[in-house]
């Protein structure tokens, strides 16, 4: 481990941001049109291909109107067991449906399973109306949630994903959203591994669950597929393996048996080619850090959580860590203050970064410790006065 001040520290957002960076170890060729392969635990992109293009999601969206029923039911806005009736719009839209009518009142979570399983327009207009009045009202909420999300490549016109020229999301929005669902609502999370659901027995051609990557031995438990002329097949799907999970993106795929072919491809390759290691324990001392006129003369350096590192199988031996800070570091320093980071890198991958905190509080020292402070500033200025007289 060498651990090295340096003259700027980068903020922590920055840090979060540089976790992202995609690796450039074993170049793989999507014939998608966009792509973007992450692993879930560490955010590291192992493959991407036009991540960033807002495109047409078509189904895909439907995943941000799932978040913000998930929201609303957190909220207590909402409860599973609520019936919704059904507007005259909501019977009328095409593509595939729930095929309800204005005389039902459908429980909230039929309505989840009929997005998720159904793919169900019909659905999602219910919820949407439920929630915002209008499902006009409702994608503007859609956009300023997405925004307060991160979502910075992605515009709402409708709560389906019916074409639209307003209605856009790019890969890595998608996978950003998934995340979040992962993570924020395990509880409803398990519906999208839900296989099989037909609403009173009205649709038993569309019971099943779109998602190919569920029955395939892939571990898979979601997400959602989407399908349009425009937006060609799309899918974004998440899978678990020997306790690692990773969640990917295809667009632009040319018919279903590509979209099945191509995901299933890409999740076989991130789990068979990569792998992950755990560096360093939560609170673990990584290195230590000098300190200027402090009470101690250094502070150890702890990550607050598990530092791991995804690489490729043939360089799982080759990492190399560092520290850097901006130093000495002036007291006083409170205990779990971001003061330094940990950089990782991987040949032929790249470097990642993760934020290191002060493992101690360090108080300002007393009259020796600015003594002694004040005798280093003078010594090193006599030496490069030295140095620069010579010669």
């Amino acid at each position: 481990m060498i651990s090295k001040p340096r003259d700027t520290l980068l903020s922590l957002a920055a840090a979060a941001a540089l976790l992202l960076a995609p690796l450039s170890a074993a170049a793989f060729e999507t014939a998608a049109r966009s792509a973007l392969v992450v692993d879930h635990a560490t955010g590291t992109v192992l493959l991407e291909k036009d991540a960033d293009v807002p495109l047409p999601p078509a189904s895909m969206s439907k995943l941000m109107t799932l978040f913000m029923v998930f929201e609303a039911l957190e909220a207590g806005r909402l409860s599973l067991d609520e019936r919704l009736p059904v507007s005259q719009q909501a019977q009328q839209m095409g593509g595939s449906t729930m095929f309800l009518d204005t005389t039902d009142k459908v429980r909230v979570e039929d309505l989840i399973l009929g997005v998720i399983v159904q793919s169900g327009n019909d659905a999602c207009v219910v919820l949407a109306e439920r929630l915002a009045g209008t499902e006009t009202a409702f994608a503007q909420q859609m956009n300023v949630r997405a925004r307060e999300l991160g979502m910075l490549d992605s515009t709402f016109a409708n709560s389906t994903g019916w074409p639209h020229p307003d209605h856009r999301m790019s890969a890595r929005d998608l996978v950003r959203l998934s995340t979040l669902l992962i993570e924020r609502f395990p509880q409803y999370y398990e519906y999208f591994s839900v296989r099989e659901y037909d609403f009173d027995g009205r649709a038993p051609s569309n019971r099943y669950n779109r998602n190919p990557l569920l029955n395939l031995d892939l571990g898979a438990d979601g997400l959602k597929t989407g399908h349009t002329e425009e937006a060609g097949y799309g899918l974004v799907g998440s899978a678990v393996q020997n306790g690692r999970r990773v969640t990917m993106v295809v667009t632009g795929l040319g018919s279903s048996q590509e979209r099945v072919a191509e995901s299933e491809r890409l999740l076989t390759w991130a789990f068979r080619e990569f792998t992950s290691r755990e560096l360093f324990r939560a609170g673990e001392t990584i290195a230590t850090a000098d300190v200027w006129i402090g009470a101690a003369g250094q502070v150890p350096l702890v990550a607050a959580d598990a530092v791991t590192a995804v690489v490729p199988w043939a360089e799982k031996d080759n990492i190399t860590t560092w520290v850097e800070y901006s130093g000495p570091i002036e007291a006083p320093i409170e205990k779990g203050q971001p003061v330094a980071e940990l950089v990782v890198t991987v040949p032929g991958v790249g470097e990642t970064r993760h934020a290191l905190q002060a493992a101690e509080g360090v108080g300002r020292g007393g009259f020796m410790s600015k003594l002694q402070a004040t005798a280093q500033v003078l010594m090193g200025r006599a030496m490069t006065a030295a140095l620069g007289a010579g010669g």
